[in-house]
């Protein structure tokens, strides 16, 4: 099954939007103008319902079906919020904003869902109905959640949820995806050490929290290497470590701080332990005191088995099944989109964006000849999980 001839129609016109929005990029949940503009695309195409401010500033379309008395609903994701980051593209759709960037694709993801939803208005070839849903906050403020605890399943009545992001390296018309856990839980830490300052020239009379944190960096290293299963992926790396303001002063604390990165849920707890244990007995080997904030992020994104082979199967039909790789290597990148898939039995996949810059890169762009692909996978998606009998 190739491109709809619908969704190669409208590529223009949608390429327009997401250039739009490129432009105009917003940060966690002040996305009112990405929002808004949303809202107003789905009014436009005539969805049944438009409900705005779930999840605080989220958006969500419901597009019913032929047979509206059918109590079947799915729903389709996608993330509205850009990055702190200053665009080095030079492309003449880049943002006008300094210091915020779409460098992760979410208005080619929004885009591409306001394309679906427009040719789901027109088309109404479905029974039941779909729910369309614009989520803020991906990056690091778990609009996800926000948007689950807000009751979005119960208020529209979703059965089943699926989620798409591109992926730079992956050409254009090609899927990847896998059941069970395809991206990892993400959490954080910030460890404070106190010591005894003192002279740099005399250390024996002080306590130093940089030696100890040294150590606890080095102790940490070891929860992958010896303490997880070498098959059992994980990774624990300290991004920070602060101390000190002079050369010749042993300083009275030093902070540490990291991301603990897992795909099974007893592997992360294992790691949220063994850091307690790491950092209080190094701490106590040397009479310092320690403290660990530990912050649980975002969940293992857990891909159900009978949604994912659906999945599979859509996107199959539409690129041929050698440009879908069903049991692609998970990533140890974090996706809010996960809490969703707690709430709802469903599926993530990624979609190919060509030979581009990484995401989260300052010369990243989404590739608008992916829009066609994206769109007619939503659409076919929807119609085939809610054929009319």
């Amino acid at each position: 099954m190739p491109i709809l001839n619908r969704a190669a129609e409208l590529q223009a016109e949608i390429t327009e939007w997401r250039r739009h929005l490129h432009t105009h990029p917003e940060l966690l949940f002040d996305v009112h103008e990405t929002a808004g503009f949303v809202e107003g695309k789905l009014k436009e195409f005539g969805c049944d319902d438009v409900v705005t401010g779930l999840g605080r500033t989220g958006v969500v379309g419901l597009i019913k079906g032929r047979n509206g008395d059918s109590s079947r609903v799915i729903g389709l994701r996608a993330d509205m919020d850009a990055l702190p980051i200053n665009e080095t593209t030079g492309k003449p759709w880049s943002s006008t904003t300094k210091g915020k960037m779409h460098a992760c694709g979410h208005d080619g993801h929004t885009a591409m869902l306001l394309g679906a939803a427009k040719y789901l208005t027109e088309s109404r070839n479905f029974d039941g109905a779909v729910a369309v849903i614009f989520q803020p906050a991906e990056e690091g403020g778990a609009g996800g959640d926000e948007m689950v605890k807000d009751g979005l399943m119960e208020r529209f009545g979703i059965e089943e949820v699926f989620g798409m992001h591109n992926m730079p390296g992956l050409a254009v018309g090609e899927f990847a995806t896998r059941t069970g856990a395809i991206m990892a839980a993400t959490d954080e830490f910030t460890i404070k050490i106190r010591g005894r300052g003192g002279h740099a020239a005399m250390p024996y009379q002080t306590i130093d929290p940089i030696t100890i944190g040294a150590q606890i960096v080095s102790g940490m290293q070891l929860i992958a290497s010896r303490n997880a299963n070498p098959l059992e992926s994980i990774v624990v790396s300290v991004t920070k470590f602060n101390a000190g303001t002079a050369y010749n002063v042993i300083p009275e604390v030093a902070e540490l701080a990291g991301t603990v990165r897992a795909l099974d849920p007893d592997v992360r707890a294992m790691a949220e332990t063994r850091i307690a244990q790491i950092v209080h007995n190094i701490a106590d080997a040397h009479n310092a005191e320690a403290s660990i904030d530990y912050h649980r992020g975002y969940p293992v994104t857990f891909n159900h088995t009978d949604q994912t082979d659906f999945a599979i199967e859509v996107a199959s039909e539409i690129a041929g099944a050698d440009k879908v790789e069903s049991d692609a290597a998970p990533t140890m990148g974090g996706e809010d989109f996960s809490f969703m898939l707690e709430a709802r039995p469903g599926s993530f996949i990624f979609i190919g964006n060509g030979d581009t810059a990484s995401l989260h890169h300052p010369e990243y762009d989404f590739n608008d000849e992916v829009i066609p692909h994206g769109v007619t996978f939503w659409v076919k998606l929807a119609e085939t999980a809610l054929a009319q009998n």
